[in-house]
C-alpha cells in the first residue's frame, strides 16, 4: 500500500523544557497541515492516490537509575527505570502544563527528552477540529470510503487505562508518561466543544460544577464586579457561542440553543480564573462533564450544588462540607469499583472551611450552627423519597450521611479516579425526611437568600486554593504506587 506522509524527521533531545515544547508544536503544526491540506484536495480532487497518514508528535525520556527524588512531590518522577512516553495533542494548548511538567521531570532525573514522531496515526477528524471551514462530510458523502483513505478515531486506543491502573504499553514497549493519550485527550476536546458550547481553551484550572441556574446568574453578576475592578485580575468573561466581553456592562447574548451544559469562565492570565459549569441534575451528568474536563488538568473542581439535609437538626440554607461519600450513584462502578475509598483532600477542605468563615463571618464553635461536616451520599433514583423506607433510607442511616444529592460522589470519584483534586460544598435546600419538601414558594424565597452567599464561598475556596503552592495542592493521597509523572 502506498503512504502519503509528511517528510520522515529525526528525534531530537532537549534539555531545555521550552524548547522541547516548541519542537512538539512544530510537529504537531507540520502533522496537522498536511492531513487538512491532503483531505481539501481529497474533496475538490477525489481520492488521493495512497492512504494518507500523518502520526502524533510524542514524549520520550529513558532513566537508568534508581535514585531518589524529591519525595515531597506527588509528580515530577517515574517509579524505577525504563522508557516513558506519551502521545501529545494541541501543545498550543498545553503550552505552560507542557513546559512545567518537562522541567520538572528533567530537573529530578538529570536527563535529557527526545521529542519525535510517534507511531499513533492521528484522525483526520482531529486534525482539522480546530479549522472552522473545514467539516467531515457524512458517510457515503464522499466519492470513497473514509476510512480507506484517512485515519479515523480509534475507540479501541481511546480509552482510560491508564487513568484506571490498567496494564498499559505503547507498542514499542514504552510505558506511559502521563495519563492521557493524544488520541483520548482530542476526544474529549471535541466532546467539550459539543457539551459546553466554549472553546476548550477557555476552561481556567479552577472548575466550579452546580446543578442549578440560578448559580450561572449569580455567576455572571460576579464576574461583571470583578471586571469593573482593574485590581482583580480578571481580564475577560467568556459564555456559551465563546461570546467573551471585557467590559463590566457589556452585553452577554444568551444562544437561541442551549448546549448541556452550559459553561462560563471568568479569565485570568495563564488559565488561573475560574471557570463554571452547570452539569444540570444525574450522575450522568457528572460523570460526562468531569470525564472529559479531565484531559485539560485542571488544579482542582469543587461541587457547589443543592442538598437534601438528612439531619433535623439542619435547617434549609445550612452547608455541608463533604468529607466522605457514599456512592450510590453506580455509573463509575466499571471503573472505579465501588469498595475503592473517596479520602477528603485536606488542603480542599481547609480552602472551603476558610471561605466559608470569611464569608459567613463565622468561625470556631459558632460555624457548627451553619455548616455540618461529614458524609455525603449521591444516589441514580431522583426519587429516592418515594423507595421502601427499608431500602434507601435505611442504608443512608447505617452510612450516617448528612446530605444526599445525585452529583457530588461521581465528582469526587472521578476527582480520584484522573488525580484532580476534589471537593463538596453543600446547600441543604429540603429535607424530605422531615417535611421540608422543595415546593415552589419555599425554594424560590431559598434561592433569593442562599445561591449568591454559597457561590461568594465557592469563588473565595477557590482563590485561596489559587494561591497555594502547586506541589501542596496536588496531595500524594491521588497518585498510586506506580504512577504517570505528569500531573
Amino acid at each position: 500500500m502506498t503512504f502519503l506522509s509528511p517528510p520522515e524527521t529525526d528525534p531530537q533531545s532537549f534539555t531545555d523544557a521550552a524548547a522541547a515544547v516548541q519542537r512538539l508544536q512544530d510537529l504537531y503544526r507540520e502533522a496537522t497541515g498536511f492531513l487538512r491540506t491532503e483531505f481539501l484536495n481529497a474533496l475538490t480532487q477525489g481520492r488521493p492516490a495512497g492512504r494518507v497518514r500523518a502520526y502524533y508528535p510524542e514524549i520520550r525520556v529513558t532513566t537508568t537509575s534508581y535514585a531518589r527524588t524529591d519525595s515531597r512531590l506527588s509528580f515530577g518522577h517515574v517509579a524505577e527505570p525504563g522508557t516513558y512516553a506519551t502521545t501529545v495533542t494541541r501543545p498550543d494548548l498545553y503550552r505552560n502544563y507542557l513546559t512545567q511538567q518537562l522541567d520538572i521531570l528533567m530537573r529530578n532525573h538529570q536527563v535529557p527528552v527526545t521529542i519525535g514522531v510517534s507511531s499513533t496515526p492521528m484522525p483526520v477528524h482531529f486534525a482539522v477540529a480546530g479549522d472552522d471551514g473545514v467539516t467531515i462530510p457524512q458517510d457515503g458523502a464522499l466519492d470513497f470510503i473514509l476510512r480507506d483513505v484517512f485515519d479515523v478515531p480509534d475507540l479501541a486506543t481511546t480509552n482510560d487505562d491508564i487513568a484506571n491502573g490498567l496494564p498499559f504499553r505503547y507498542p514499542d514497549g514504552a510505558a506511559p508518561l502521563a495519563t492521557f493519550t493524544a488520541q483520548r485527550i482530542d476526544y474529549s476536546l471535541a466532546r467539550l466543544s459539543h457539551y459546553t458550547a466554549t472553546n476548550p481553551a477557555h476552561f481556567q484550572n479552577f472548575v466550579l460544577f452546580t446543578n442549578y441556574q440560578f448559580y450561572v446568574e449569580e455567576f455572571e453578576a460576579h464576574a461583571r464586579h470583578m471586571l469593573a475592578d482593574p485590581a482583580s485580575g480578571y481580564t475577560s468573561f467568556v459564555g456559551p457561542g465563546n461570546i467573551k466581553i471585557t467590559a463590566p456592562d457589556a452585553p452577554l447574548p444568551t444562544l437561541a440553543k442551549m448546549p448541556q451544559m452550559p459553561t462560563y469562565h471568568l479569565k485570568r492570565a495563564n488559565g488561573q480564573g475560574i471557570t463554571l459549569v452547570n452539569i444540570g441534575v444525574g450522575p450522568s451528568n457528572a460523570k460526562t462533564a468531569t470525564d472529559h474536563i479531565a484531559v485539560l488538568r485542571p488544579h482542582a473542581w469543587v461541587m457547589v450544588g443543592h442538598c437534601a439535609g438528612l439531619r433535623n437538626s439542619q435547617a434549609l440554607g445550612d452547608f455541608v462540607l463533604g468529607h466522605a461519600y457514599l456512592r450510590e450513584d453506580h455509573v463509575l462502578d466499571d471503573d472505579l469499583p465501588p469498595w475503592v475509598p473517596i479520602p477528603a483532600l485536606a488542603e480542599i477542605q481547609v480552602a472551603l472551611e476558610h471561605a466559608v468563615e470569611e464569608v459567613t463571618a463565622l468561625s470556631g464553635y459558632e460555624l457548627k450552627r451553619i455548616m455540618r461536616t461529614g458524609t455525603i451520599a449521591s444516589i441514580d433514583n431522583r426519587n429516592w423519597e418515594l423507595s421502601d423506607p427499608r431500602g434507601p433510607v435505611q442504608r443512608l442511616s447505617q452510612s450516617r450521611a448528612v446530605a444526599l444529592d445525585m452529583e457530588s460522589a461521581t465528582i469526587a470519584a472521578n476527582g480520584f479516579r484522573f488525580r484532580v483534586p476534589y471537593g463538596t460544598l453543600l446547600c441543604v435546600s429540603d429535607k424530605p425526611l422531615h417535611g421540608e419538601l422543595k415546593l415552589p414558594g419555599m425554594a424560590s424565597d431559598f434561592y433569593k437568600t442562599q445561591v449568591s452567599r454559597h457561590l461568594q464561598i465557592g469563588i473565595r475556596a477557590m482563590e485561596l486554593l489559587r494561591d497555594m503552592p502547586l506541589e501542596r495542592m496536588h496531595s500524594r493521597k491521588l497518585r498510586s504506587f506506580d504512577e504517570t509523572a505528569f500531573l
